[in-house]
């Protein structure tokens, strides 16, 4: 034994601290570093809680066997949904008590606690409501608390970045065919100067006031007259085409613009303003965005809701805390503070102009799109500062950490294989993979805009917050 630790061919497999791989490799030896860390996130109490409910194959009626069953139900609400898209209608018409409330991105946080961007686009829409007659009366006005927030998520809505509805803004209306549940989003403004990023100039109030006199109404007479668009469809084709449908979406809007091209023809929308609405989509490869998005929350809300389920169903960050829900937790959010994004930044700015983690759009990821799907999406791993190498093992990761695989989504450079679908918090506290999310970057000041695209991880705190959650709700000790 002693002659074959110190033979020349010494090889060895490190497990955990990478120092002692130097004493082998300095004196010719080789050493390979496994990547493996204590589960539950190296918390005694965490990993007893893990182990409590973790499946038992011999014994049927364990909290364990309980879980996977209701995670099975949640996996098959979510691949058997079909998000339609029917209608767009001002946000009071959908919620006529909302009031003055200004909806907005992430779990709920006051005026006090937002960050730069948020301010700005609540501002903007104080504006555009004509609530205040210049950007000074709107923050006073939302410094006194006489306007109330609210998150998108309470009002099964979701926004982009900033994420604000207000009352009078026109909002899409999805229907879950399947299962009979409706989600709701607001349009795309394109990048620059635009609410979402905290602009609220002239330009920008203008441009929405456009969406609900112009854009809007001709949207909605394309969809009475093509009877909807079936968005899960489109998300499916544009991941055969490139797109991962989230921070990619050029292949998903082509494609819907092509069916509401023919929705508007059908509906003898006039020439001028059909040309209006097309071209103003046609310049913006990001429109499909807010589809993605409100077509995940139609299928995530499908699964929420069910007992033992511990399949996370949203997932936001409202630019200071990322949040997650799970499934059978109700509406209560598991918080930790955002990381920021690391990726490719703009020409001019860097890595200390970027507002950390911000907006409803990992809802996308939540549902098994995003940087679940990245190994469909190559182009985009130049913009996210990444490689194509690196885009697969993203996708490949994310296998370890959920409970299903989606037959709609597929992943052309992985040989067709179905996306990964269902987060589950047991299996992130486990094996300390964190979900991926591909993301732009927006400057920490309101008014930039965007300034870069990359990756960030959801804090690991979200995931042992929610275990600890369930193992009292449950009376696991």
């Amino acid at each position: 034994m002693a002659q074959n630790l110190i033979a020349p061919e010494l090889s060895i497999l490190n497990i955990g601290v990478d120092t002692f791989m130097h004493s082998v490799t300095s004196t010719g030896g080789t050493a390979r570093q496994l990547d493996w860390q204590p589960p539950g996130d190296a918390d005694p109490r965490t990993a007893w809680e893990l182990a409590q409910i973790a499946s038992d194959a011999d014994d049927p009626q364990c909290i364990g066997a309980r879980i996977d069953a209701a995670n099975q139900i949640a996996i098959e609400r979510i691949l058997s949904s079909q998000p339609i898209l029917v209608d767009v209608v001002d946000a009071r018409d959908v919620w006529p008590d909302i009031g003055r409330t200004l909806l907005h991105a992430g779990a709920p946080v006051p005026w006090k606690n937002m960050c730069g961007p948020m301010h700005g686009a609540m501002i903007g829409a104080v504006l555009y409501e004509g609530w205040a007659a210049n950007a000074d009366d709107a923050r006073k006005l939302l410094e006194s608390g006489k306007i109330p927030f609210a998150s998108c998520h309470d009002y099964h809505a979701v926004g982009p970045m900033t994420g604000i509805i207000s009352p009078s803004m026109p909002v899409y209306v999805v229907n879950n065919k399947t299962h009979g549940n409706v989600a709701y989003t607001n349009i795309n403004e394109g990048i620059g100067k635009v609410l979402r990023f905290g602009a609220n100039s002239p330009d920008v109030i203008a441009r929405l006031h456009w969406f609900r006199n112009t854009l809007a109404p001709a949207i909605k007479a394309a969809l009475a007259a093509l009877g909807g668009i079936d968005l899960k469809a489109i998300q499916s084709q544009a991941l055969l085409m490139g797109d991962e449908v989230h921070s990619r979406n050029t292949a998903a809007t082509a494609l819907f613009h092509m069916a509401l091209s023919t929705g508007l023809a059908k509906a003898k929308i006039d020439s001028a303003r059909s040309y209006e609405v097309l071209k103003f989509i046609a310049d913006i490869s990001q429109f499909f965005l807010n589809f993605s998005m409100v077509s995940s929350k139609a299928m995530m809300d499908a699964a929420h809701d069910i007992d033992h389920s511990t399949i996370v169903t949203a997932t936001a960050r409202n630019g200071v805390t990322t949040a997650i829900r799970v499934s059978s937790l109700g509406k209560e959010w598991f918080q930790a503070p955002s990381d920021t994004p690391v990726g490719l930044y703009f020409p001019g700015f860097k890595q200390e102009d970027a507002n950390p983690d911000l907006g409803d759009s990992a809802i996308c990821e939540t549902a098994g799109f995003g940087g679940f799907s990245f190994a469909a999406s190559p182009a985009l791993t130049l913009l996210a500062g990444g490689t194509v190498a690196k885009s697969m093992q993203y996708s490949r990761e994310m296998y370890h950490i959920t409970v299903g695989r989606n037959p709609a989504m597929s992943l052309p450079a992985l040989d067709f294989a179905p996306a990964p679908v269902g987060i589950d918090v047991r299996k992130v506290v486990d094996t300390g993979i964190r979900p991926v999310v591909t993301t732009g970057i927006a400057h920490r000041q309101a008014g930039i805009g965007q300034v870069g695209a990359g990756v960030v991880r959801v804090p690991m705190a979200c995931y042992v917050s929610a275990l600890h959650a369930f193992a009292k709700k449950f009376g696991v000790t």
